[in-house]
């Protein structure tokens, strides 16, 4: 009797220590997923949440794979991103979808976390890049009011992490905050980019060049790299509005914009700065590789086609440019920096009107290395 009741008192012992530790795994695991969330909710831009997400949750949580799936129907959330200057191919683990099958065909209708074991038919988009088979994950949708926004995805070696038997409280909380904190991100981009996007052409605005130009000043003073200015007009724009309307205007607005945003990089600023006129900002290209680039430009848009009535028209744009090389006994202010660089590819662009415009003409170099020039092309 006495012996029984010792082994019985060893179980018991044996069951509160295995409870004990229980307790204890579950309050670790419960103050990382506090200071993961807490993390989160402090980040200002969708592109440092995405960090978090795919650089910290292995580490919080001792993953061996992460990826999030994003549902970006029309490329804007791609834009935001490569707008901001985040190299969205450097990151594997960030998957875009162009719609909302595979979230359709994964969680259905009722958009239940999957947990269990690694299928290569049920799992294998949702971990693009992964060299070693993962053997249990956890896919957990990300949804706001009822729409699916995309994917948060977890991926383990360890056969025992995730199983369908487990407790989705942790998970479906992380799912809640991260849906949040995903959908607060993306509205903020939109109307960030509403306020500071022409909406006629789709490309920036003046407002956006004026607060993009004095950071482009500082990075290029940071880097000792050039900074090239382009002003482009439209040539006898006036007249394309009084002969065919401003309705056919606006069309060759919206294209020769388009035609520009074609020719330029994806960290390349393109602003309407007013009626007719653009500026462009390119980080990093000299004055004779901006020359280059801007006669093809002008060379490209004289190439276009505008078919109006059965009648077909061309459009020539003419081009100034200035480029600034920073010198470290340049006293200026990136304000004052800013303001000649403007001025002086404005400048150039008057007289490549005066050059009889369809043409290129540059201002030189500004920045106290050069005198301006005058070269033109």
């Amino acid at each position: 009797m006495e012996e029984d009741l010792t082994t019985d008192l060893s179980v018991l012992e044996s069951h509160l220590e295995g409870m004990l530790e229980r307790i204890q795994a579950n309050s670790n695991t419960l103050r990382r997923f506090q200071a993961f969330e807490m993390r989160l909710l402090k980040l200002n831009s969708l592109a440092e949440m995405i960090e978090h997400i795919l650089d910290e949750a292995l580490t919080f949580f001792d993953l061996d794979a992460v990826s999030i799936c994003l549902i970006d129907e029309k490329a804007e959330v791609e834009s935001y991103l490569l707008e901001d200057g985040y190299d969205i191919n450097k990151r594997p683990g960030l998957i875009f979808l162009k719609d909302k099958e595979l979230m359709k065909a994964t969680f259905g209708f009722v958009a239940n976390t999957y947990l269990g074991p690694y299928s290569q038919k049920k799992c294998a988009e949702f971990f693009p890049g992964v060299e070693k088979k993962l053997v249990s994950v956890a896919i957990i949708p990300l949804m706001r009011r009822g729409k699916y926004l995309g994917s948060l995805n977890l991926g383990s070696y360890d056969p025992g992490r995730f199983s369908s038997n487990m407790a989705t409280d942790f998970v479906e909380h992380m799912a809640s905050v991260v849906s949040v904190c995903l959908e607060n991100n993306l509205n903020f981009e939109m109307l960030r980019r509403t306020s500071l996007v022409d909406t006629l052409t789709g490309v920036n605005n003046r407002r956006f060049l004026e607060q993009r130009l004095g950071e482009e000043v500082d990075r290029t003073q940071r880097n000792s790299e050039p900074l090239s200015c382009f002003f482009l007009d439209i040539d006898f724009f006036k007249s394309v509005n009084d002969t065919y309307g401003h309705q056919t205007g606006d069309q060759v607005l919206t294209r020769v914009a388009s035609n520009i945003r074609e020719q330029l990089r994806n960290n390349d600023v393109l602003a309407r700065y007013g009626g007719e006129e653009f500026v462009a900002l390119l980080s990093n290209i000299p004055e004779t590789m901006a020359l280059d680039i801007a006669e093809r430009i002008r060379g490209s848009i004289k190439q276009m086609d505008f078919d109006i009535d059965g009648q077909t028209i061309n459009i020539t744009i003419s081009i100034g440019i200035a480029t600034y090389c920073p010198v470290n006994d340049n006293k200026q202010t990136s304000k004052e920096i800013a303001g000649e660089l403007i001025h002086c590819a404005d400048q150039a662009l008057y007289n490549a009107k005066n050059k009889g415009r369809d043409c290129v003409v540059s201002g030189g170099v500004v920045g106290g290395l050069l005198q301006a020039t005058g070269n033109s092309s």
